[in-house]
């Protein structure tokens, strides 16, 4: 209770403060307004409760230039996957030890130009991989991630990333043989996890690992947890102090006293609350069918930025500004001209039954993953815009 209390609190604030801007401003939609006060808390408060691992912010999440540096300035690492984002955190006040490349799929030019630039720590999950980052990184750190189970995460991650245990172990063996160093193992148990208990499971394969590499004299010394931790759509979420709980109770149980370094590579987490996409009405219509359900197309869809409804993963909370009274069913759905572009159609949503095209809509907690998701151009719809306050 003290944590949803304390989470209303938050966002009311937040939302004061982007109404404010969004009143004063009025920038044209769809846009993404984003309050880095609140991201300030969401890395405070994780640091205070999680003081055991090391922050390293996952750049994708908004790879906005104001929350790399402020976030710089705060002490955070960074998890970055690509040249630009490695120059984009050096540009905003980050050094290159600060620096993890932890995606596993890179261009040989880019471990050369990441290795040149100062970074140290890469991941991978395969023998070519690894020979990559032997040519290319010589010496370097590197951890290897392994597959576990994303089974109550709403934005579950697939077999593309990730090797089971007892490849990586043959790999961080092989690490070892090309000249590199062994530091550690990594893993994601899905993003917008909601089910505590499934980091111990993952816990429990990187603790088996220490233990048969250490039987190769390999002394493994990190574990990156990697990110889940939730942010609040329209369902409740525990708060970050049980997230953290669990993980150090996880790390405990499987390592006892000798607990190794550990990473977390926060997100959602971090950014997602912090953020409100302002959207206009384009169109209301009836279908003429047997559903009842008014069909509300929004100049917001999957191509602008909201790619995380896909399937109706994500379910953002939506609120209608100055429009109340009853409500009904509706379908919401994009702009484009692409039927894939509907947000919500099996799931439930109602919306007053007196909104009319031109009403803004606010689309709440849609600081992760947006911003960074919308297309360039597709249908000639300009990429949203981003307005950190």
């Amino acid at each position: 209770m003290i944590w949803f209390s304390y989470c209303s609190k938050v966002l009311h604030e937040m939302n004061k403060k982007i109404a404010r801007f969004l009143a004063e401003n009025v920038p044209a939609t769809p846009c993404l307004v984003v309050d880095l006060d609140i991201i300030a808390k969401a890395y405070e408060t994780l640091r205070r409760y999680l003081p055991i691992a090391t922050v390293y912010y996952a750049v994708k999440a908004n790879p906005a230039a104001e929350i790399v540096a402020m976030l710089a300035k705060k002490g955070s690492n960074f998890d970055v996957a690509s040249p630009n984002e490695i120059a984009l955190c050096l540009d905003n006040g980050a050094t290159p030890e600060r620096l993890s490349f932890g995606n596993t799929i890179k261009k040989e030019r880019d471990i050369a130009a990441a290795y040149a630039a100062g970074v140290r720590l890469f991941a991978f999950d395969s023998e070519a991989e690894l020979e990559k980052l032997a040519r290319s990184a010589p010496g370097a750190r590197v951890f290897c991630r392994i597959l576990v189970s994303c089974e109550g995460a709403d934005w579950p991650l697939s077999r593309k990333f990730g090797c089971t245990p007892e490849l990586a172990v043959k790999l961080l063996c092989r690490a070892r043989d090309f000249g590199l160093d062994p530091y550690g193992v990594s893993f994601h148990v899905g993003s917008q996890q909601t089910d505590l208990g499934q980091w111990d499971g993952a816990v429990a394969s990187a603790a088996r690992m220490f233990s048969l590499l250490a039987e190769a004299d390999i002394n493994l010394r990190m574990v990156n947890i990697g990110g889940g931790f939730p942010a609040r759509y329209r369902s409740e979420v525990s708060p970050v102090a049980a997230y953290a709980g669990a993980v150090t109770a996880a790390l405990t149980r499987h390592f006892g006293n000798r607990i190794p370094e550990v990473i977390v590579e926060p997100g959602r987490s971090l950014v997602g609350d912090a953020g409100v996409i302002q959207s206009e009405v384009v169109l209301i219509s009836d279908k003429g069918d047997d559903s009842g359900k008014r069909w509300v197309y929004l100049d917001a869809g999957k191509f602008n930025g909201l790619a995380e409804t896909m399937d109706e993963s994500i379910k953002y909370r939506i609120e209608t500004p100055g429009r109340g009274g009853a409500t009904g069913p509706v379908v919401i759905a994009g702009p484009t001209c692409d039927s894939a572009d509907i947000l919500y159609e099996k799931t439930e949503y109602r919306l007053p039954l007196g909104l009319e095209v031109g009403d803004k809509v606010e689309i709440m907690s849609t600081g992760a993953y947006t911003s960074s998701y919308a297309s360039v151009g597709f249908n000639g719809f300009p990429p949203m815009r981003t307005y950190c306050i």
